[in-house]
């Protein structure tokens, strides 16, 4: 990522922290339409799940600066998604979820520019995740 896409990605996300619950409702509720499938990897109540995205979110988009000494960090999520059933191609459908809540979050803020800012990020994280689960599954 680009000096610039980090700073829009952080830039945006400050802004996307004071509609945080808003937020995560449009995500799972575009996750869930998008992919029906993934709703029984979740609890039925899923307000505790939705501060964790948030918290997670914002985590991630505080360390993009340092990504090079973070995405170990990164690593514990993508093992522990796959206990849950979760595979490479679930991932597609979670960034789909996330870019389509954060531009009907956003408005007019979400730009064609911010939003290749977070495909960006998500790429990203979506690998390492991907990466490691892939180690987990050799190593067992």
């Amino acid at each position: 990522m680009t000096p610039r896409q980090i700073m829009l990605v952080q830039t945006s996300f400050a802004q996307v922290t004071p509609i945080a619950a808003t937020a995560a409702d449009l995500f799972y509720g575009r996750l869930f339409q998008i992919a029906p499938d993934v709703r029984a990897m979740f609890p039925d109540d899923l307000s505790g799940q939705k501060k964790k995205l948030m918290a997670m979110l914002g985590t991630a988009v505080a360390d993009l600066s340092h990504l090079d000494t973070r995405l170990p960090a990164v690593r514990a999520p993508g093992r522990r998604h796959t206990g849950y059933g979760v595979g490479t191609a679930h991932y597609v459908p979670v960034g789909v979820a996330l870019l389509w809540a954060l531009e009907k979050g956003l408005g007019d803020v979400f730009t064609a520019e911010v939003r290749e800012a977070w495909a960006a990020a998500y790429r990203i994280l979506a690998h390492t995740m991907i990466d490691a689960s892939g180690d987990q599954a050799l190593a067992a």
